[in-house]
This record gives structure tokens, C-alpha cells and sequence, in this order.
């Protein structure tokens, strides 16, 4: 149970796929502006590498290890994450259009992010079973979804203050960022084993 327990906070806190690993930056950046958008994506990508994490674990396990297959892995991994962002779109566009239409581009992005293809291969480097990989998967989208949710919520606050001219929008959020990763990379020097 604590290595379940280890795992989930490691991924949330200590090893936060945006502010520690620096994976999923562009999604990071595009969509949160509004902390309602930085939810819609986090659940969007929380699906996305919770399936995609398992599906790779199967697909590594009981296809590509035992056929000799491994250099196939990002090939094949891509493209799972390809088809579930896919079927995430058609299904998002037919239940909930604001929140299709809110993540815009950024969406279909979801393909390119290579906190998904990154956490579907980290599971196989880290050898862990079935479930430490979907543990892995669900804790790591919380961290994103949190750093998403978080940098979301700051820059809302950034909105209502009277920054410099030269400081607005980007720059101003991009300090943010770092100082926002700083605090998260702090977590780094907590043993929990």
C-alpha cells in the first residue's frame, strides 16, 4: 500500500509532470487562462493518459516484449494516443460543445503532448505492473491538472493587477511559471518512502 501511496505523491508533487519534468508545456501555456478551460483539459488529458498509460502497459507486456518488437514502442504508442484523442473529440463535440470549443486547437494538441507519450513510456522504464501503472497514469494527470489549475488561477489574479505594459500577458505569466515550478521542485527534498 505505501508504494501505491509513494507513487501518488511523487507524481503529483515531487516529480510534477509540468513543473518538474517540464512535459505538457504547451497545453500549460495555451489553456490556462481561465481556470474553468484548465479543468476541461486536465479531465480531458487525465483520460488520455489513463488510457493510453494501460493500453501501452498491455500492448508492451503481451505484444511488443514478448515479439521482439520494442523498437516499435513510440510508434505504437503514438498512435493509441492518437486514436483516444480522437475518440475524446468526437465524443467531447456531441456532449459538451462550450468545452470543445473552449479547448479549441489545443484539444487535438493532446496527440503531440508529450506528457502522454512521456508517462506511457515512463511506466515501461520504471517497470511496473499493471496497476502501479494506472496508479502512475491517474496521479500524474492529477499533477497536471493541478499545475494546469493552479498557473490558471494566478493568471486570472494577473488580470485584475496593474502590471507593466511590458510585463503583460506572456512575460508576467512565464515568471510566474518558473517561480510556480521553483515551489513545486521544493517538494523534491521530501523523502517518502
Amino acid at each position: 500500500m505505501l508504494t501505491y501511496l509513494s507513487i501518488i505523491v511523487t507524481a503529483i508533487f515531487i516529480n510534477n509532470i509540468v513543473f518538474a519534468q517540464f512535459l505538457g508545456i504547451c497545453p500549460f501555456l495555451g489553456v490556462s487562462k481561465k481556470t474553468s478551460s484548465a479543468l476541461g483539459m486536465g479531465a480531458a488529458v487525465t483520460f488520455v493518459i489513463t488510457l493510453a498509460t494501460v493500453v501501452a502497459w498491455l500492448l508492451q507486456s503481451y505484444i511488443l516484449d514478448p515479439l521482439g518488437l520494442q523498437f516499435l514502442q513510440t510508434i505504437v504508442f503514438i498512435l493509441v494516443i492518437a486514436f483516444l484523442v480522437q475518440l475524446l473529440e468526437i465524443v467531447m463535440k456531441k456532449t459538451l460543445p462550450a468545452l470543445y470549443q473552449a479547448l479549441g486547437v489545443f484539444l487535438p494538441l493532446i496527440t503531440t503532448n508529450c506528457a502522454v507519450l512521456g508517462v506511457a513510456i515512463l511506466v515501461i522504464q520504471k517497470n511496473f505492473n499493471l496497476m502501479e501503472s494506472l496508479t502512475y497514469g491517474v496521479a500524474t494527470s492529477i499533477g497536471f491538472t493541478l499545475a494546469l489549475w493552479i498557473f490558471a488561477g494566478i493568471r486570472e489574479q494577473l488580470d485584475l493587477l496593474p502590471v507593466p505594459k511590458g510585463m503583460k500577458g506572456i512575460p508576467i505569466a512565464l515568471i510566474c511559471a518558473g517561480i510556480l515550478a521553483m515551489a513545486f521542485m521544493g517538494f523534491s527534498g521530501i523523502k517518502f518512502s
